[in-house]
């Protein structure tokens, strides 16, 4: 399995659409280098500071935030359709009681630019280095959102991860 190195712009079309369905795996280590991946379907990608941006949201009461806020960087896996029973996983199960790599057999990728790698077989990785993050503010957030997304008041942490690399399955680049 080869990954070849491609503009952080190359596979927003597909990015996005994981996204939506089935979803993307945040992947985060914590100091103690414990590997978590938790499924996502907020995030976006785009251009802030004159930086490539993936920003992803993450509620404090996910088991991902502890690794977040104790690591220092983040991948975003966009899967491939073979792995949907990953996603399921990943999906459903935390990991604060289990360990999902060992579960599933995750074998990793390891990144270029930052110390937490990808999942192997995702078809684009995100390598991602945090610059910033904000809690959303309730108050500013429509009665609508709040009552829909909301309604224990478990809102998320909004963090900005500048994208240092982006790889893409040599097989898949072409189409993407």
């Amino acid at each position: 399995m080869e990954y070849i190195d491609v503009p952080y712009t190359a596979c927003f079309k597909e990015t996005v659409a994981a996204l939506d369905e089935p979803g993307c795996l945040l992947v985060t280590q914590g100091n103690e280098g414990y590997l978590n991946a938790m499924v996502i379907g907020w995030g976006t990608i785009g251009a802030i500071w004159n930086k490539a941006i993936f920003i992803v949201m993450v509620r404090p009461s996910r088991f991902t935030y502890q690794l977040l806020e104790e690591g220092s960087a983040f991948t975003v896996c966009v899967p491939a359709p073979d792995m949907r029973p990953i996603i399921d996983v990943c999906g459903s199960k935390s990991g604060r009681s289990h360990d999902k790599f060992r579960e599933l057999n995750l074998s990793t990728v390891p990144s270029t630019q930052i110390s937490v790698p990808g999942i192997a077989g995702s078809s684009v990785i995100y390598e991602c280095q945090p610059v910033h993050f904000n809690d959303l503010q309730p108050e500013a957030l429509t009665a609508q959102i709040q009552e829909r997304f909301y309604p224990q008041g478990d809102f998320h942490r909004v963090y900005f991860g500048e994208i240092l690399a982006v790889r893409a399955l040599a097989g898949q680049a072409q189409q993407t």
